[in-house]
């Protein structure tokens, strides 16, 4: 149930009494857990790389886009595999808990059967993948390597997803945290034992670093599982409920998931062809590009957790009806968002040297040196779409959390190619520079953002549900 709110402004003020429904601190209050969730996740990312960069100048320049290769076609299942969570939201808020099991059971078994399509295609086609990227061959080598390894993380990386949206959309963000935490340490560990030889293990390198990513996630998927069944209510969930199967609503979780995880993955496969691209423009350019991605993901990531949150508390309003409460959490997670990229700009632009130091390799200080030169003019452009990243983050979930996913994997569809894509090749087949290519990357996240924000003030998500309706007795 919802709590009652005082009449107050327009439910489309942003100036919400920061301990009212809608305001800083109840959506702090759920969304922490899910930025030190998403903060752990970008520092085992994070540490992955370093290591690398340790280990091999080409290792930490291979990871980049062979993690974008993957993680363009591992989005997709994941998303739709997550977005359990807005119908758990929704029964929640409708105060039907009896439903939340057998929407959890029908995203468990799409995270099984396709998390075994995503093995057997990934891992044959991982050659194919990394030759078609045209990079040199010691990079080309080892993208392979780590896309064959990556392949197998798609049952338990899946599976995690599904397991999360029993917590997380009944607001149990803690135990999200918990079990993201576990698999982060456990594979950041293991990236340091596999990657360097440690203990006994041999030297691995990028192998490693893929390994222990799957381990990690076994491990998280086995807490989470546990912690599931453990649970002092779970029997009002109806977890176990026969039949565990329910064609109807297995096709409302594909209905409004799939469009969901496609928004991220159109989102993904443009970025990716996009790094594939800055490789062409010459390994100083590839190289500084690289460390820059990984630099913005470091502080980007994290705002992830305050989007889902934002998408939780929508969800669950949606469901008990509250539909002025819902946008009043969406503008308290747009202002919040927005004060975090204004201060992640600035670290950008006074501190770029000081991130770049963090990717240094002794081995080949050279190619270090040319790479790092061009790191602070690239962070220049960081800094300015980071703060369009606030709108974009806050209303693609918000919007999500209503169930209006078709729209925004549209806007996906048609806008990251002919804004960002096309024209960096143009740039590259006419000799431009690199950082034309990133003006082009600037240019696409400032009309997504304004076009997702567009879509929410008009307000049609307010009488989306993704829940089916119960039928009302008639005296």
């Amino acid at each position: 149930m919802t709590q009652a709110i005082a009449p107050e402004t327009s439910p489309e003020t942003p100036s919400v009494p920061s301990d009212e429904p809608g305001g800083n601190r109840e959506l702090m209050r759920l969304a922490l857990p899910l930025i030190f969730s998403s903060s752990f996740l970008t520092l085992q990312f994070t540490i992955d790389r370093i290591f690398l960069s340790k280990a091999s100048t080409e290792a930490v320049q291979a990871v980049i886009p062979a993690v974008m290769v993957f993680w363009t076609m591992f989005i997709l299942l994941q998303t739709t595999a997550n977005f359990a969570t807005t119908f758990v939201a929704q029964y929640i808020g409708a105060g039907r808990p009896e439903r939340v099991g057998p929407i959890v059971r029908q995203s468990m078994l799409f995270s099984f059967f396709a998390g075994i399509g995503f093995l057997i295609i990934l891992y044959s086609s991982a050659g194919t993948i990394a030759t078609w990227m045209g990079h040199d061959e010691p990079i080309r080598e080892m993208e392979a390597t780590f896309l064959r390894c990556m392949a197998f993380y798609g049952i338990p990386g899946t599976m995690v997803a599904a397991v999360n949206s029993f917590f997380a959309g009944r607001g149990k963000t803690w135990t999200v945290l918990m079990v993201d935490a576990f698999g982060a340490l456990t594979t950041v560990f293991l990236d340091y034992v596999l990657i360097f030889g440690k203990f006994g293990a041999p030297v691995m390198g990028i192998a490693g670093a893929g390994i222990a990513t799957v381990i990690g996630a076994c491990a998280a998927v086995s807490l989470a599982l546990f912690l599931m069944f453990r649970e002092k209510d779970a029997p009002q969930f109806c977890l176990l409920k026969r039949p565990f199967f329910e064609w109807t609503l297995f096709k409302r979780l594909m209905r409004y998931g799939l469009p969901s995880g496609l928004q991220w993955a159109l989102d993904g496969a443009a970025f990716t062809v996009f790094i594939v691209l800055l490789g062409w423009f010459g390994n100083a350019a590839f190289g500084a590009s690289s460390i820059t991605f990984t630099i913005n993901g470091m502080l980007f990531i994290p705002m992830l957790g305050l989007g889902q949150a934002v998408s939780i508390l929508v969800g669950q309003r949606l469901g008990g009806e509250r539909a002025d409460l819902a946008a009043r959490s969406t503008w308290t997670g747009a202002k919040l968002a927005t004060i975090y990229m204004i201060v992640t700009a600035a670290i950008y632009l006074l501190l770029p040297m000081t991130l770049a130091e963090l990717f240094r390799s002794d081995e080949n200080q050279e190619k270090f040196e040319a790479a790092a030169a061009m790191i602070p003019t690239l962070l220049w452009f960081v800094a300015f779409y980071s703060l369009f990243d606030a709108a974009y983050i806050i209303f693609s979930f918000a919007l999500r959390g209503a169930g209006d996913t078709a729209f925004v994997s549209k806007v996906s569809l048609f806008c990251a190619w002919p804004i960002m894509v096309l024209p960096t090749y143009l740039a590259w087949s006419n000799g431009w520079s690199v950082y034309y290519a990133w003006g082009f990357a600037s240019a696409y996240v400032l009309f997504v953002a304004m076009v997702l924000m567009g879509r929410f003030m008009v307000g049609k998500w307010k009488s989306m549900r993704v829940i089916e309706q119960v039928a009302v007795p008639v005296d």
